[in-house]
């Protein structure tokens, strides 16, 4: 049996704003893995897979709507939710047809849609990515509110991790680096979409 209360007393806090003396978010993940059994490290793969573009698809998103673990269930409906979102503004941005690339599963409602759509109309790239990664912070406290030494704890924490190690490995000066970073995952994300249209169109609708 796990010693959850052992290891999760063990771990940081951890904090959006996380400094390059902290510790390394792979570490920490290489923990809660090494720390954990067969059937744990069975659902800490759902988290991998939630941020690993090529794994995501209809298959997956079946899937996890069907699993007995509520976080998963839940974070990744929430997930479905919220890339569908970004899909559907860069296709009203780029003028695209409103369905395409979207995929094409009932994620229920989407009580986030307000926040996002405002964050995602931030001018500035790197406000975007934050304000959405607080989103995506604060719905996995929400769903283990009432969760203290169990798996659930240790999901939450891993997609924490998540949020923080891309830009915990990027070099803070180099905010070119950052942003194509930031690029490059909406291509994986949301394949087909031509980003220098995008900013172009972006550019002008702020103007008009």
């Amino acid at each position: 049996m796990n010693n959850y209360h052992y290891l999760i007393s063990s771990l940081p806090a951890l904090a959006l704003t996380w400094g390059k003396d902290a510790a390394a978010p792979s570490e920490l993940r290489k923990e809660i893995f090494e720390g954990c059994g067969k059937h744990d490290r069975g659902l800490f793969k759902w988290i991998e897979y939630a941020f690993d573009s090529e794994k995501l698809g209809p298959h997956l998103y079946r899937a996890a709507l069907k699993h007995r673990n509520a976080f998963i269930r839940e974070y990744l409906r929430f997930d479905l939710n919220l890339r569908n979102a970004k899909v559907a503004y860069l296709n009203k941005s780029l003028g695209r047809e409103p369905g395409k690339d979207v995929i094409g599963i009932d994620g229920g409602e989407f009580e986030e849609a307000a926040e996002v759509s405002e964050a995602l109309g931030c001018g500035d790239i790197l406000e975007r990515e934050e304000k959405l990664d607080g989103i995506i912070w604060k719905k996995a406290e929400e769903l283990t509110e009432h969760d203290y030494f169990n798996v659930n704890v240790l999901l939450c924490y891993l997609v924490k991790l998540h949020i923080i190690e891309r830009w915990y490995v990027l070099d803070p000066e180099k905010g070119a680096a950052l942003f194509k970073s930031l690029v490059d995952e909406v291509r994986g994300t949301f394949g087909g979409i031509d980003m220098q249209d995008y900013m172009q169109t972006t550019k002008r609708r702020k103007t008009e």
